[in-house]
């Protein structure tokens, strides 16, 4: 009769797999519970941050005043690499809209030193940072034949920073970097690098399809209906914000990337939503139009 080593004797099973204690104790073990320690400690000290416009609420570990740093940061380095744009219609314009629009917004960006520039590309973009700092390429200047085209762009991107959208971004990545490389690492260690590649394989297509780009989905059709309230109640029509898709689509060409992997929605669903959301908001406009007049 045979009996098992003493060290045996001490061996686990986990997840069916027999362990022997000395793999417990292994540096990739370490490592590993070292990160999901982060990990739990990170998600205790996680804020809770609830959207002033819709009340939709979501974790964000940066705060206010973090993002307000790296916002003007960002803005003066974009400012230092990119062409600024001498228009002075375009610049006129883009102070005119972005004065109202602003006013809209009031302290629902706390801490805003508002700034409005026009950079001179032919790219069809716009962007906000932190603190109320707004660029607008001229590419999408000239595509805009309205001003209230240009403050349904103003509005949408000044959404994102009022909904802390960004902080949310960096939240959601530190913590699925977190588990993943945690992931990664033991995998390689246990099962060799070809094993390793494909959980990064598997991994990274349930972070990018199934959890990251969807909440961007949610995050941009939250943006496309805050930015009509902000121009509705800055005096501009809201449905202008329809005609700016329709151009933006046939400006863009068609995509050849499936609308479920792209950061926003289709253009024909954003379009949809938004000919469902505008009516909601004319009134807003007829009332506030007014005091522009």
């Amino acid at each position: 009769m045979s009996f098992p080593d003493k060290a045996d004797t001490h061996q686990q099973v986990i997840n069916g797999e027999l362990i022997h204690p000395n793999e417990l104790k292994s540096p990739v073990c370490l490592q590993t519970a070292s990160v999901i320690v982060t990990f739990v400690l990170i998600l205790a000290f996680v804020g809770c941050y609830t959207n002033p416009v819709t009340g939709r609420q979501y974790a964000v570990i940066t705060s206010v005043g973090e993002e307000l740093r790296l916002g003007a940061q960002a803005f003066t380095a974009v400012k230092t690499k990119e062409t600024i744009s001498l228009d002075p219609e375009a610049n006129a314009r883009i102070q005119r809209v972005g004065r109202r629009v602003s006013t809209a917004v009031g302290d629902q960006l706390p801490g805003a030193q508002w700034e409005y520039v026009v950079f001179q590309s032919d790219e069809l973009n716009a962007f906000a940072l932190p603190g109320g700092k707004v660029g607008v390429y001229s590419g999408l200047m000239n595509l805009v034949t309205t001003d209230d085209e240009l403050a349904a762009i103003i509005g949408h991107e000044i959404s994102h920073v009022v909904a802390r959208h960004g902080g949310k971004r960096m939240t959601e990545a530190t913590l699925i970097g977190l588990v993943g490389a945690a992931g990664s690492t033991a995998m390689n260690e246990k099962y060799g690098i070809q094993k390793r590649d494909l959980f990064m394989l598997a991994y990274g297509g349930i972070s990018a399809v199934g959890y990251i780009l969807p909440h961007s989905h949610e995050d941009e059709s939250e943006a496309d209906v805050m930015g009509l309230q902000y121009a509705a109640q800055a005096g501009y029509n809201p449905y202008a914000a329809i005609t700016l898709c329709e151009k933006m689509g046939a400006a863009s060409g068609k995509s050849e990337v499936p609308a479920w992997l792209s950061t926003h929605p289709s253009n024909a669903q954003r379009i949809a939503d938004l000919r469902a959301a505008v009516p909601h908001f004319v009134a807003t406009y007829q009332e506030n139009r007014r005091r522009y007049e």
